[in-house]
């Protein structure tokens, strides 16, 4: 069988492509679709007056790209970016923002009956950001929304969600 027909059986099988990315010692996956690219680390410019999480803006290709500190957008310990910091680019419908992550682990195929839903723990806040778990070997990976993730998620909100 091509690898292309495989592919396409797969898809058609409720199967799709993640890209896991490790923030300290978790791993968080990404719905490949919505990766635009990936990039190293660039220095970035504050923006006055936005949320704690949003690590400023730089320049990519004449358009200017919001970054998400993605640790900080899940509540977790801010991440300080250096030279093996990563950025990874996501876009969805017309809203395009870099997420900082530690570094970007790798990209695999998973079906629905992989997926396990979330837990219901803690102010609901998790339930908000991870679509699910995946289960793979020893490792526990949790689904990110995209949706709920991007920035302007969170600038549409009322200010006691930020």
């Amino acid at each position: 069988m091509s690898q292309t027909h495989d592919r396409t059986h797969h898809q058609a099988a409720g199967a799709n492509e993640l890209l896991s990315v490790r923030i300290g010692t978790q791993e968080f996956a990404l719905d490949i679709r919505a990766i635009r690219e990936i990039r190293g680390w660039t220095t970035s410019t504050p923006l006055a007056h936005a949320p704690s999480y949003i690590k400023g803006m730089i320049n990519l290709r004449g358009a200017v790209l919001t970054i998400v500190d993605l640790a900080k957008r899940l509540g977790l310990s801010g991440t300080e970016p250096n030279a093996a910091s990563v950025i990874v680019v996501v876009e969805l419908g017309d809203q395009v923002a870099g997420l900082l992550v530690d570094a970007v682990c790798e990209i695999f195929t998973v079906t629905d009956e992989m997926r396990q839903a979330t837990p219901h723990a803690g102010d609901g806040a998790a339930r908000e950001f991870i679509e699910g778990l995946i289960m793979m070997d020893d490792r526990i990976i949790s689904v990110m929304s995209i949706r709920a993730i991007m920035p302007e998620a969170a600038l549409d909100a009322p200010d006691e969600m930020r």
